[in-house]
């Protein structure tokens, strides 16, 4: 049987819309028409972090607990209003010279993916034909670590990277971990961001060897808190803040207070539903607002 479809228009664009009623996260019983709704309520904050950056997507045409795949081309039948921009693909996996990227600059592109089943948005730390505005820091908890270690590491790197200079904005995950975000010059190259990132976490592995480790080696991390600074590599992405996670119950990567970032190291975690997120934006904005401003050139 055909998939229903419903023609909508978005700011101008017209969109069909199908299976708004298909049940993307049976757990939560949330559909993709939920998720549609939920992109196009967060798209004032979404979107100013989304934009200009080759995005790749995550998509899950049958749910979660079905197939996935990841995509950086555009797809088969894009419409010629999105935005497509065509990048060099380092480090690709299939030996491409470029990709043809979506960048989602607007509303009417975040109803096109959502509709696509494109769950999860990740981003590289760098804007289409510039250097790196951004500087991430992964933190990854190997088990019986778990948040509160991670909000412990996020601590002891704010402070790190202020003796420096820098600021840092937290978000969790939305599944295990955390990611702290600075913003930088654009002025470095993406091996500069990586190098400092890996300096700084090294000198703090040194400092905290039974908590925190900077070594790639899986083997090491048990109970330890990865501190990833691979994150900054030309051809990395991190998912976007305010994207939706594929866990059984729909959480997001939500953006946090430095408050609540003891509060997590004091054991008091969560994860964050859409309708939470939507909340916090309500009465906090956007915490990462800052991201977009820039800031200073990465000490060398």
């Amino acid at each position: 049987m055909p998939a229903e479809k419903i023609r909508v228009e978005v700011q101008g664009r017209s969109l069909d819309l199908s299976n708004l009623d298909k049940v993307l996260f049976p757990e939560a019983g949330f559909t993709k028409g939920e998720v549609i709704d939920y992109y196009t309520r967060i798209a004032p904050v979404l979107l100013p972090h989304l934009r200009d950056r080759a995005l790749t997507r995550i998509r899950f045409p049958n749910g979660v607990d079905d197939k996935s795949f990841f995509e950086k081309n555009a797809p088969a039948a894009t419409p010629d209003w999105v935005r497509v921009e065509t990048l060099p693909a380092p480090g690709s996996s299939k030996a491409r010279e470029t990709v043809d990227y979506v960048v989602a600059d607007d509303l009417p592109t975040l109803v096109w993916l959502a509709n696509l089943a494109a769950l999860e948005l990740h981003t590289p730390q760098w804007r289409v034909g510039a250097e790196p505005d951004l500087m991430v820091v992964d933190l990854d908890p190997g088990a019986p670590a778990a948040l509160p270690q991670c909000a412990q590491v996020a601590l002891l790197m704010r402070d790190r990277l202020a003796a420096d200079g820098l600021d840092s904005f937290p978000k969790t995950s939305g599944k295990k971990g955390m990611q702290l975000c600075c913003p930088i010059a654009g002025k470095q190259s993406a091996d500069v961001a990586s190098d400092y990132a890996h300096r700084i976490a090294a000198e703090l592995e040194r400092e905290s060897p039974k908590t925190i480790v900077s070594k790639m080696a899986k083997k090491l991390r048990p109970g330890k808190v990865f501190i990833d600074w691979s994150q900054n590599n030309a051809a990395k992405t991190t998912v976007a803040p305010y994207s939706l996670r594929a866990q059984a119950l729909p959480s997001v990567s939500t953006p946090l207070t430095w408050d609540e970032v003891a509060e997590f190291a004091d054991g008091a975690v969560r994860r964050f539903s859409p309708a939470e997120v939507l909340e916090r934006v309500d009465t906090y904005g956007d915490l990462l607002a800052p991201l977009l401003k820039g800031g200073p050139k990465l000490p060398v």
